[in-house]
């Protein structure tokens, strides 16, 4: 049971501004780099109900929307391998015990076995890409890949927990919001912001969807503090950001 705490109303409504503003923004360019996680999140979706997935293909979408949010860039050991690289995550990701995690809404990880679910994925995806990248240096890494790379992929396959990038963390500090490392706590205290503010988000979430499919509840609060990050950030352009 969570002990929920209050939240400051212009808070809220900063999260409600911040995730319409960049919304909208992605609707006025049809070709925006940004609209690559809707893409991404709407093939994943379609593949969970096909028979026959075709994982060359959605490999490619991985890889796309994984670049557009910056995770091929400077040294990254992914420039190293090409876009079949991802194949084995998606395998994994479509196993169907997963499902209960795309689109997730945030009242359903108070249950302990969907938590502990997610953090099973989390874990599988970031021991894959270690053994990646151990493989491409050739020696011994002694950190983890980073939860950026293991959140975004989370975010672009199931929409099912924030990107946590640096705007992101940026945006949570601002905001005076939980623990800036992708953890249990800071998961549920997202998930008692949102239920604690539930009518008022969920209004704002009801006008955002691609392809008729909604946008998750995560998504919004991953855009709104994502964009109060990066409108805090005096030393960046919009097309240079990720």
């Amino acid at each position: 049971m969570l002990n929920r705490k209050k939240y400051n109303p212009e808070t809220i409504e900063k999260i409600i501004a911040a995730s319409t503003d960049f919304y909208n923004e992605l609707r006025v360019d049809e070709y925006g780099r940004f609209r690559s996680w809707e893409h991404n999140y709407k093939v994943f979706h379609d593949a969970r109900e096909l028979d026959k997935v075709d994982y060359d293909y959605l490999s490619l979408h991985l890889s796309f929307y994984l670049a557009s949010w910056g995770m091929y860039r400077g040294s990254s050991f992914l420039l190293q391998k090409d876009y079949r690289i991802h194949i084995p995550i998606i395998k994994e990701v479509l196993n169907h015990k997963y499902d209960i995690l795309f689109g997730i809404e945030c009242s359903q990880y108070k249950n302990k076995n969907v938590i502990n679910l997610l953090f099973e994925l989390a874990d599988y995806i970031s021991n894959y890409y270690n053994e990646i990248r151990k493989e491409v240096k050739e020696e011994e890494v002694l950190q983890d890949v980073s939860e950026t790379l293991v959140t975004k992929v989370l975010m672009g396959v199931l929409g099912c927990c924030p990107a946590y990038d640096r705007y992101f963390k940026d945006g949570l500090s601002r905001e005076h919001i939980g623990i800036k490392r992708f953890n249990a706590k800071s998961i549920l205290e997202l998930v008692d912001l949102y239920e604690a503010n539930f009518d008022k988000l969920e209004e704002t979430r009801a006008k955002m969807n691609v392809e008729g499919l909604p946008y998750p509840q995560m998504k919004m609060l991953d855009m709104g503090f994502w964009k109060i990050g990066f409108d805090s950030d005096t030393n960046k352009g919009f097309k240079k950001s990720h």
